[in-house]
């Protein structure tokens, strides 16, 4: 709920600041469960709690009769091109301030090796406990799980690997072994799975490369599933997220309230950050498909045809629904299996 509120509010702030009339603003949909209107825009609670709308005045191509003077279509392109950013941007933000209260709380997985696997390849290497990775190929490694990912990644594409060793730099051609019990390509790495606690600048920097990691695996991980190297029951909706936020609660109740929340801010910024990218793809009836009519605009100087417009937002809503239908489906089937 804090990150579609989050995230329409973005665009709510935007817009009201560009002087752009909001119609309606809404956390979830269907009918009416509470509702005021305050000046002229009317504020709801709806009874299905997914999702939200902050509705502009003449924003939709289909709205002709609603361009009025405050209208969306009346603000400037670059307003309305920020307007629509924020909801995305706010969600970065939000990604922004949950990880430096948790880096704050616990610290940074500093990719620093703990220990090496017998017969190997960073054995065989020559790596050791203790070495710090800083780069695999032209890929900076700021924290440990930046070594995951690449694995994920790559699986068994030879990498050079660099690292450091008592203030020297040190680099390894590693080609990953695979590994039968695992079912992956290993380097054959041992991370501690502790947190490091810096100061104040490192919580900063740590926290924005918190971020980064969550926005470019949520990106890696859609190229993954167009690639066919993710299958239909490693793709979560709303059923699935709350099965898991129902497993993160139960895994850290034994830990105390504090680690539960800690835990819960950590999924947050992984669905917050998820969320944005999400909307900046450059779909139809997403955020990132409305930016692209809006830059052709500003390129060409002139308004793509409001019809063809709506035509194209309308089939991206439909594909959109039953896309969520089908995750929803396969979401309430893994009960049953």
């Amino acid at each position: 709920m804090v990150i579609v509120v989050v995230h329409e509010g973005g665009h709510f702030l935007v817009g009201k600041r560009s002087g752009i009339h909001v119609v309606e603003f809404s956390i979830g949909f269907g009918p009416d469960l509470f509702k005021f209107t305050k000046g002229d825009t009317k504020y709801s609670i709806k009874a299905f709690p997914l999702g939200g709308l902050c509705r502009f005045e003449g924003m939709d191509p289909e709205d002709d009769e609603e361009i009025g003077e405050k209208s969306f279509l009346n603000a400037s392109v670059w307003a309305r091109i920020a307007t629509v950013a924020a909801g995305p941007i706010m969600n970065f933000v939000l990604a922004f301030f949950l990880a430096l209260f948790v880096i704050g709380s616990v610290g940074y997985d500093e990719p620093v090796v703990s220990g090496v696997m017998e017969g190997y390849p960073a054995a065989e290497a020559g790596i050791v406990s203790g070495d710090r990775i800083v780069k695999i190929d032209d890929k900076k490694i700021d924290i440990y799980r930046d070594i995951s990912l690449y694995m994920m990644l790559n699986e068994s594409k030879t990498a050079e690997i660099t690292y450091i060793r008592n203030n020297e730099k040190h680099t390894a051609s590693v080609e990953p072994k695979y590994d039968e019990a695992s079912g992956r390509y290993l380097f054959g790495l041992y991370g501690s799975g502790q947190r490091t606690k810096g100061n104040f600048l490192d919580t900063i920097h740590y926290s924005m490369v918190e971020v980064r990691y969550w926005i470019e695996a949520t990106w890696k991980s859609l190229g993954m599933i167009f690639s066919g190297h993710v299958s239909k029951d490693d793709v979560a909706g709303p059923v699935g997220v709350a099965q898991v936020v129902g497993e993160v609660y139960d895994e850290s109740k034994a830990d105390g309230l504090y680690y539960v929340w800690l835990n819960l801010m950590e999924l947050t910024i992984l669905l917050t950050a998820n969320l944005g990218v999400m909307n900046l793809l450059p779909f139809p009836a997403l955020d990132g498909g409305r930016l692209v009519f809006l830059v052709i605009e500003a390129i060409t100087r002139r308004p793509v045809n409001r019809k063809f417009e709506a035509i194209v937002h309308f089939v991206g809503m439909c594909v959109l629904l039953v896309f969520m239908m089908f995750v929803m489906y396969n979401d309430i089937s893994k009960f049953f299996r």
